[in-house]
């Protein structure tokens, strides 16, 4: 399997004419915090999406399990297209919102809040759609917050769980970052170019799997096994690479440059 490592020039740059690119959050284009909202994004990875995004004439998106809110206060000023929640709500290129009816979530709600009464340093996120039970700073209590959030899910018509790193969610049945990937796939800018997914945790390889169908390639980052073409160690090695690829788009087309580094 490829790895990037630290070093970004194992993968080729991103071609500006041809590459829709999308790209996770937490753990892939920001470091993993203790909490979710302690995440702390450097001005100088803003400016770097900005540009990528310009030189890629708008086929670049977040896709992220975190709110639509959340996604634009850490990367303020920018509005880039996202798809938030998995992929439940997706802000097109035009910036219009499409968001289905999202299931009763007040049961699963209560379950997360009994949990965290009885056990501290557990966290629950309130998503449109969704209800993520984080257990990061009490990883032995991983099977208690399964159980009670299947049990949860057991309850809630059109939902099903889903895992990642120190979280278990109750989300929409059927919602999928590879869905949301497909159906950015069929509107512009993106139509037609060739995807690119990066992402670093087990709600992303439904992304990588649907990608590398469509043509494309998956990026992983960190460790674990995956569907993923290449990996990525860090990412900081990812941001790297991404800036790689800028510092080729500005040779090949130096007119188009922005003022400042990458």
């Amino acid at each position: 399997m490829p790895s990037l490592a630290s070093s970004p020039s194992v993968l080729p740059p991103i071609s500006p004419s041809d590459t829709a690119l999308f790209l996770d959050f937490d753990g892939t284009l920001a470091d993993i915090a203790p909490r979710p909202e302690a995440v702390q994004v450097a001005p100088a990875l803003i400016e770097l999406l900005q540009e990528l995004a310009e030189r890629l004439d708008g086929a670049l998106a977040i896709v992220s399990g975190r709110r639509l809110a959340d996604l634009d206060h850490f990367l303020a000023p920018l509005q880039l297209p996202a798809a938030a929640e998995h992929g439940a709500l997706r802000r097109l290129a035009s910036g219009r919102l499409t968001e289905p009816r999202p299931p009763d979530l007040r049961y699963a709600t209560v379950v997360a809040e009994e949990l965290m009464r009885h056990y501290p340093g557990l966290r629950m996120e309130r998503k449109t759609s969704a209800v993520a039970l984080h257990y990061r700073q009490r990883p032995s209590l991983e099977q208690t917050c399964l159980d009670a959030m299947a049990e949860a899910c057991d309850r809630t018509p059109g939902t099903e769980l889903l895992r990642g790193k120190c979280v278990v969610e109750l989300k929409l049945l059927g919602v999928n970052k590879g869905q949301a990937m497909a159906c950015f796939m069929k509107e512009a800018p993106f139509a037609g170019r060739q995807p690119w997914f990066a992402g670093d945790d087990l709600t992303d390889e439904t992304g990588f799997v649907w990608v590398q169908q469509a043509g494309g390639a998956g990026i992983k980052v960190g460790q674990g096994s995956t569907a993923a073409l290449h990996r990525c160690d860090s990412p900081a090695g990812l941001r790297q690479w991404l800036a790689h690829s800028l510092l080729a788009m500005r040779q090949a087309a130096p007119g188009l440059s922005r003022a400042g580094p990458a």
